[in-house]
């Protein structure tokens, strides 16, 4: 008789009074020390294994590291696609929202994300033995999923410790994107790292309208004390572009209210403006729809059809909004100043030489990307 190979048997299949420990992220979230508080939030103190994320994009054809400081943003934006990265600290799988389902409440982890803010420990010293392991001319983009300038940072310092470490480095390719102010603290750093790195910083800044900016974005900074902070950042020789991301059908997506940011944009010595239309997640679903029902309620119906068979937007609608990105950029001559934000590879001399043609190269140079950006690599967080 043929010998079969028996499945695996678990603890707890065989002992089912044993209790079930969570691993991985859950582990050390359920391990994580109460740290301090704010409003409505806690703050937890996280033992992380490593610091750098090595993120692809299949869809946007970049490779890059990733660092985020924080688990969880304080900034509560609206649209946030990266709540789903909070599933990831509970102990039992979580439910996802099916495409096309709009009436499904909040999950509870998904709302976490922005009162459950995880600080993780030994930063600098990771980022140290790390960089020790990596090309550095790979880029490394920090700040892809949480802001590494929310107010916490402002008492913890966690971000700065990490610009200590490459301020004594060089040759490395390195960009920051935050909504904060709180990165004019560290003008002095930025300064160092700029003199023998590459370094680009993004600062979003999704409309000039401070009642709809508190309505998307509660607790973000102002948009024109964002302005101020590009401002101070170019005045001090820092290269810095301006994100008006993500593009919101209808919302802030028109023709006169990109040209309020790109004209801002250009007021403030902005190296360059990009933008991307918004994509919805299934963790990002709930919040997002509960958010227009409240607020844009006539918009209910256009966003149930736009997203009913995916999370993103159409290629119609993409090539429309990139049309007015690129007026706008035009219109402010920041497509000129894009040159400054590009990486130094091939694509920056051909890039130089296409501005002021009708071609698609303002387009990518306007936030998007071919297959193989320079700048945008540094910022594409899909």
């Amino acid at each position: 008789m043929a010998k079969t190979k028996a499945a695996p048997v678990s603890p707890q299949s065989l002992f089912p009074i044993l209790p079930s420990r969570p691993v991985g992220l859950a582990r050390l979230a359920a391990e994580a020390t109460h740290a301090d508080d704010g409003h409505l939030i806690e703050f937890k103190a996280m033992k992380a294994r490593s610091l750098l994320n090595h993120s692809v994009s299949k869809r946007m054809g970049w490779v890059a590291w990733s660092i985020n400081p924080f688990r969880g943003c304080e900034f509560g934006c609206r649209y946030c696609y990266a709540r789903y990265t909070h599933e990831f600290l509970r102990p039992e799988p979580v439910a996802h929202v099916p495409i096309g389902t709009y009436d499904a409440p909040v999950q509870p982890w998904a709302a976490a994300f922005e009162h459950e803010i995880y600080l993780k420990e030994n930063a600098a010293w990771l980022l140290e033995q790390e960089l020790k392991r990596i090309d550095p001319k790979q880029e490394i983009a920090i700040g892809t999923a949480t802001d590494p300038y929310q107010p916490v940072e402002r008492r913890v310092g966690i971000t700065r410790s990490l610009l200590e470490v490459f301020a004594r480095r060089e040759g490395y390719r390195i960009g920051i994107v935050t909504k904060s102010t709180l990165i004019e603290r560290d003008i002095d750093l930025l300064g160092e790292i700029a003199k023998k790195n590459t370094l680009v910083v993004h600062v979003t800044i999704t409309t000039t309208d401070s009642a709809l900016a508190r309505k998307l974005e509660p607790r973000a900074p102002r948009p024109d004390l964002r302005f101020a902070a590009v401002k101070k950042l170019r005045d001090a020789g820092v290269t810095t572009g301006v994100l008006c991301s993500p593009l919101l059908p209808n919302i802030n997506d028109t023709p006169r209210a990109l040209d309020a940011v790109a004209s801002r944009a250009a007021a403030a010595g902005a190296s360059f403006l990009g933008a991307h239309p918004l994509f919805l997640k299934s963790c990002s679903r709930p919040t997002w729809m509960s958010f227009v029902r409240e607020h844009f309620p006539h918009l209910v119906e256009d966003y149930t059809k736009r997203f009913a068979r995916a999370d993103f937007v159409d290629a119609a609608y993409r090539d429309m909004v990139a049309e007015r990105v690129r007026a706008a950029c035009s219109k402010h001559g920041l497509a000129r100043r894009s040159t400054d934000a590009l990486l130094s590879n091939a694509l920056g001399s051909q890039a130089a030489g296409a501005i002021g043609k009708k071609s698609p190269q303002p387009a990518r140079l306007a936030g998007f990307p071919a297959v193989q950006p320079a700048q945008g690599t540094l910022f594409a967080i899909a």
